[in-house]
Formats: C-alpha cells, sequence, structure tokens
C-alpha cells in the first residue's frame, strides 16, 4: 500500500499527464513524472518525444526544473505512463539521478501501486560500485 505523500505525487502527476501533438514531428505528455525533494518540495515534468531525438524524458525535465529552483536533493520518484500505469525511470534517468551527488543512490522510486519501492541504487547496482 502506498502512503499519503506517494498517492499526493501520483495525483499530481495525473493532472499533468496529457498526451497530444505539438506538430508533426512532437508530441507531449505520454509520461508525467514527480519529484520530492529532501526539503519537501514536489516538481513535475512530462515527456517531449521529437522525431529528432532532441527529447527530454518526464524524469530529466522535473529534476531540471528542480535544480533551476536551487535544490539538488531527491527523496522520492514517481512516473506514469499515459494509461496511468506507474514506471520506472529509463536508464539514461537513472545515471542522470546518480549523478546529483552524495546520497543519490538513496532515492525511492515507486515501481507499482501495489507499493513496490526500491533505491535507485537497486535499478543500478554496478554504478554504486564503480564510484
Amino acid at each position: 500500500m502506498i502512503d499519503k505523500m506517494w498517492r499526493e505525487m501520483y495525483n499530481e502527476a495525473v493532472k499533468i499527464l496529457n498526451p497530444r501533438n505539438i506538430s508533426k514531428r512532437m508530441k507531449v505528455g505520454s509520461v508525467a513524472t514527480s519529484v520530492l525533494t529532501k526539503q519537501g518540495n514536489i516538481y513535475f515534468g512530462i515527456s517531449v518525444d521529437a522525431d529528432c531525438s532532441l527529447g527530454v524524458c518526464a524524469e530529466r525535465n522535473a529534476l531540471t526544473t528542480m535544480l533551476t529552483h536551487g535544490e539538488r536533493e531527491v527523496e522520492r520518484v514517481l512516473s506514469i505512463y499515459k494509461d496511468g500505469k506507474i514506471i520506472p525511470p529509463c536508464s539514461a534517468c537513472r545515471e542522470f539521478m546518480m549523478q546529483l551527488g552524495e546520497g543519490s543512490e538513496n532515492i525511492e522510486v515507486l515501481l507499482d501501486r501495489e507499493g513496490r519501492i526500491v533505491k535507485l541504487s537497486e535499478l543500478v547496482p554496478e554504478y554504486v560500485r564503480r564510484r
């Protein structure tokens, strides 16, 4: 069972989940992400998919918004697909989060609605060993 904060993060991500075409070459909003910082703030992002591979994942969108606001310590990450299913971050986003600095391996990632939670280090186990 997920706790109140995970539910809030999920509900807020649902609000910005809005798959749509921006142009013939770009679609946005197929994935939405909520990032909870250690300071208790929640930042959001949506996916941007472009034909030229210059898009950005929802996770990195939310994380760069967090960085823009002067924060860098992440507590939790939750991402949802356009069907509402909770999904894990891709490998590129996992790498990005690991590079946020000390303690990033302890970021909690929600994997499903049943409340399965893993630490980021469990999603990238070899990263921690090579530090």
